[in-house]
């Protein structure tokens, strides 16, 4: 079992889908993909209707002068894995339908479903947990994702989980590049602690498999583990040294 300073009262999930909480593929082979497969028709259909229009409107003026230009745009900014807003933003309204229809559902490691469900209905646990009354047991979980707050609830509402496939419920805060700030970058995660919670900043457990967000979290004086799952990057041995290394909830 990995150590820990202190029990968290709020555990941060990196949900980017890069192997954190479901396969890095999921993201890559999926997700990408289907919102390129959709645009087109969408960009036909909704040009000028209100809906599309505030996706549209935030993209650079020379990419929204035209549905083909902001195609080719999308398309390489995808080709080129650029984490910026307005794609973040587009890429989420290209979700709904799919997630709605059933077509897309994000395929949770067995571990984070039950995880998220013990955390926020029983707390940490263990020998060493001292809270008085039954909610102070209780484990807030939040997200952040370089990738939008609608996109995220897109995921966390339709997993593969059974038998609780809506996890939004369990969810207590929601943060994106929007309301926070890049994930790399200490700042961002002070903003999250100073966003009303009131909890020290070693009471969070922030977890991703992205180094460089794990080193800005413990910066920003959270605890903070590496987890390393199936097709991931391979960590270096200077990694490994520096930071804490999970390949499960489970190991938490």
């Amino acid at each position: 079992m990995a150590s820990l300073n202190k029990q968290p009262r709020i555990v941060l999930l990196d949900i980017d889908s890069e192997g954190t909480v479901c396969p890095i593929s999921f993201v890559k082979d999926v997700l990408f993909p289907y919102a390129l497969s959709a645009l087109p028709s969408v960009l036909q259909r909704e040009w000028d209707s209100p809906s599309f229009r505030v996706y549209r409107d935030a993209f650079p003026a020379e990419y929204a002068a035209s549905q083909e230009a902001l195609f080719a745009h999308v398309r390489d900014l995808v080709a080129r894995d650029v984490k910026i807003a307005y794609l973040k933003s587009l890429q989420g309204y290209l979700w709904e339908s799919g997630y709605a229809s059933g077509e897309l559902k994000a395929p949770l490691f067995p571990d984070v479903a039950p995880r998220i469900v013990k955390w926020t209905e029983e707390g940490w646990g263990g020998e060493n947990q001292k809270q008085e009354d039954e909610e102070g047991k209780k484990v807030k979980v939040m997200i952040y994702s370089s990738g939008s707050v609608p996109a995220q609830k897109l995921f966390f509402g339709h997993t593969d989980a059974t038998p609780e496939s809506d996890l939004r419920p369990r969810i207590s805060g929601w943060f994106d590049t929007v309301n926070a700030g890049p994930k790399t970058e200490t700042e961002s995660y002070k903003r999250i602690l100073e966003s009303g919670q009131h909890i020290p900043a070693d009471e969070w457990l922030f977890l991703s498999d992205n180094v460089r967000e794990v080193a800005a979290a413990k910066e920003a004086g959270m605890q903070s583990f590496v987890v390393e799952r199936p097709g991931n990057a391979p960590l270096s041995e200077e990694d490994r040294a520096k930071h804490r290394v999970v390949r499960s909830f489970d190991e938490l």
